[in-house]
């Protein structure tokens, strides 16, 4: 009897075990930590989609911000690549470019449900490369007290370059604060906060043709308002990134930052408005369109699951979910915008640039792009380099990068 049982018992094993063998894992790398906001929806979603699919299991591993996307690079170049990535969509074209992902097919019904600015930060070469997972637009923050204590009489926030400086310098003289807190580390977010006053100036990295414009007039005077700012921001600006600016706006250190629709979580108890992206001399208010998209590999042999999943994961329904618990600006063209407005009105400065907004320019050599755009900002910050000159130099370098 006794072997009668260990028999049965080791046949049931078997069958488990190739039970489980026969579920096959698809291993998803998400950037950030396992206790941001969108985790618990994200793994709701998650664990309906493998009951409707038994035959696979998700395995997702947090991977800090800086660390992330170069396991999936690495893991992919080692013929091991993970099912779905989370990557800023700023890496797709060097991506498809090596075959590493593949593209998605969207009906003309789900590709209508995001504005074409939103699809043009993941679509090129006329393929959708990712699907958008994480979106932010930007906008301007500024301390209601620390501006009427300077005696600056700006009730819908500064509006232009002019007033900005114009504040940040009566702030700077007249109160123990700093007018701006100004990102230029070397880092991803000092070229990003650039290019949201670019933009607002009407200037661009790339034109319509894939052409290095860095040295037209327009980034000249975006530089030079950089330049211009400089006396009136934090003490060693070289020092910053974004995230090291957000707790001297929360401690009233400096009277305005630019940040992307989180920044209300992270104000502490500052009496502060919004206003949109300042406009240049030769632009309007615009905004940095940014993307983080999730992304097939090819090669990890559950290709079409994990498209499936990802889908799943983006859907409308479930998107909303995960817009409005991470703070991010809705992705998709649905009446949640509308809903959030109603409920803060300064949404609408988040949403309402979308449509003239601009992309991450999209360069093969991504990092090198960066590389030299963040060194013509410190260069001109630092006082090294005039603006004129360094947009010329800046502009050389790239067109070298982008083989023109």
């Amino acid at each position: 009897m006794k072997l009668k049982t260990l028999a049965l018992a080791s046949c049931a094993f078997v069958a488990l075990t190739a039970g489980a063998q026969a579920a096959e894992e698809i291993y998803f790398i998400n950037c950030g930590g396992g206790d941001d906001e969108f985790v618990p929806s994200q793994s709701e979603h998650i664990a309906a989609w493998e009951a409707a699919n038994p035959d696979y299991t998700v395995n997702v591993e947090f991977i800090p911000w800086g660390q992330c996307q170069e396991k999936s690079l690495t893991l992919a170049a080692a013929g091991n690549p993970p099912g779905i990535a989370y990557m800023g969509s700023r890496v797709l074209k060097q991506l498809a470019a090596g075959e590493m992902i593949r593209p998605f097919d969207l009906t003309d019904e789900e590709a209508g449900t995001y504005s074409e600015a939103v699809l043009n930060t993941v679509r090129f070469d006329g393929n959708v490369w990712g699907i958008p997972r994480a979106f932010s637009t930007k906008a301007l923050f500024w301390n209601k007290d620390l501006f009427a204590e300077a005696g600056v009489d700006m009730p819908d926030g500064p509006q232009t370059f002019e007033d900005v400086l114009t504040a940040a310098k009566a702030i700077s003289e007249s109160t123990e604060a700093k007018g701006y807190g100004l990102p230029a580390a070397s880092f991803d977010n000092t070229m990003h906060h650039f290019l949201n006053w670019m933009y607002s100036n009407g200037g661009a990295v790339l034109d319509a043709d894939g052409k290095v414009v860095f040295d037209s007039p327009e980034v000249i005077e975006t530089l030079q308002f950089f330049k211009d700012l400089t006396p009136y921001v934090q003490n060693g600006p070289i020092a910053y990134d974004r995230g090291k600016v957000e707790p001297l706006f929360a401690e009233s250190q400096v009277a305005m930052m630019v940040n992307g629709g989180w920044g209300r979580f992270r104000v502490g108890d500052v009496n502060y408005g919004i206003s949109p992206i300042p406009a240049g001399p030769s632009g309007d208010h615009s905004t940095l369109l940014i993307t983080d998209s999730l992304v097939v590999f090819a090669g990890s042999g559950v290709e079409d699951a994990a498209a499936d999943l990802v889908k799943t994961l983006t859907s409308v329904e479930n998107q909303e979910v995960i817009d409005k618990t991470g703070g991010w600006t809705p992705i998709r063209l649905t009446a949640m915008a509308e809903e959030l407005v109603a409920e803060d009105p300064t949404w609408e400065y988040f949403i309402s640039a979308i449509p003239t907004g601009g992309p991450e320019p999209l360069m093969l050599e991504y990092v090198a792009m960066q590389d030299v755009i963040n060194e013509a900002i410190q260069g001109v910050i630092l006082g090294e380099i005039e603006p004129e000159e360094a947009a010329a130099s800046a502009a050389e370098e790239l067109r070298d990068l982008n083989g023109e």
